[in-house]
């Protein structure tokens, strides 16, 4: 990454944090700088000298900058580290205040109305699907089966997630599409039950141009799944992780999945029995 695009890439998530655009200019100018006048300030950033005392006031007031007050006035910029932990806790806490105000609000239908359990949805995006994923092993009760469809699912994140269910007294059962995954799992998961999957569709199909990969299958409890996919662009690399997640003991697509991973166990345990 040259200078240009790590300096444009560094305004552009300084905004995406909440500065605006002179303010994350003016900032990324003076992280350049031992010091600068407004001047000089706007002379490396672009932004017009006389918004540069606005962007400075609002920096200073975030705990981003400092001042001296001399004729003319010189500003430097706080440390890297003293810059991101400021800006991390102004974004926790303006996530827990988001919390806060979207429990407060009153539902527009009463639970009942609400509340299905035969209904299946969609997801994209790995963010929002590893999210989803720990949100459903955190709530386990009784038992977590997940098989691990693509070496790339299994992350330092996700081993955590499964140590802290299996602290809580939930069963986890871990399934891999290669022995090299059932050995990294093993590893980072001692004393956790891991097996070789027999399922061989879930890493490929037999059906002509169906290039589409599993990512995770996931069961908690018995009665709620999650099952993400990838497939191949004609260049061979993967798109975006997609997922559908649905629960209830009777809904069809978790009976599916249950019965699927049933077999998937049964059989790699008289694999297993047969070594």
């Amino acid at each position: 990454m040259d200078e240009t695009v790590n300096r444009e890439h560094a305004v552009e998530l300084l905004q995406q944090l909440g500065l605006k655009e002179y303010e994350a200019k003016a900032f990324v100018a003076l992280s350049r700088l031992p010091r600068g006048t407004a001047k000089e300030i706007s002379d490396v950033s672009e932004v017009p000298r006389t918004r540069v005392y606005d962007a400075i006031r609002v920096l200073e007031a975030k705990g981003l900058v400092e001042i001296q007050h001399s004729n003319p006035q010189v500003f430097r910029a706080v440390s890297i580290d003293e810059a991101v932990e400021t800006l991390r806790n102004e974004y926790d806490d303006r996530v827990e205040t988001l919390r806060q105000a979207l429990e407060g609000l009153d539902p527009a239908v009463s639970d009942e109305e609400s509340e299905v359990t035969h209904e299946v949805w969609a997801l994209a995006g790995e963010a929002g699907i590893t999210s989803r994923t720990a949100q459903l092993i955190s709530g386990a009760d009784s038992e977590v089966v997940i098989v691990l469809g693509h070496e790339g699912v299994f992350t330092d994140d996700l081993a955590d997630c499964l140590q802290q269910a299996q602290r809580h007294d939930v069963d986890v059962i871990v399934g891999t599409v290669s022995d090299a995954l059932r050995d990294r799992v093993e590893k980072a998961l001692p004393g956790t039950e891991v097996f070789v999957s027999e399922l061989a569709w879930l890493t490929h199909s037999s059906l002509p141009g169906d290039d589409t990969e599993i990512g995770r299958l996931l069961l908690v409890d018995r009665e709620t799944i999650l099952v993400s996919s990838f497939y191949q662009t004609d260049s061979g690399e993967r798109t975006q992780e997609k997922a559908v997640f649905g629960q209830g003991f009777d809904n069809g697509l978790v009976t599916i999945v249950r019965r699927i991973l049933a077999t998937g166990l049964l059989s790699s345990a008289e694999a297993g029995d047969d070594d």
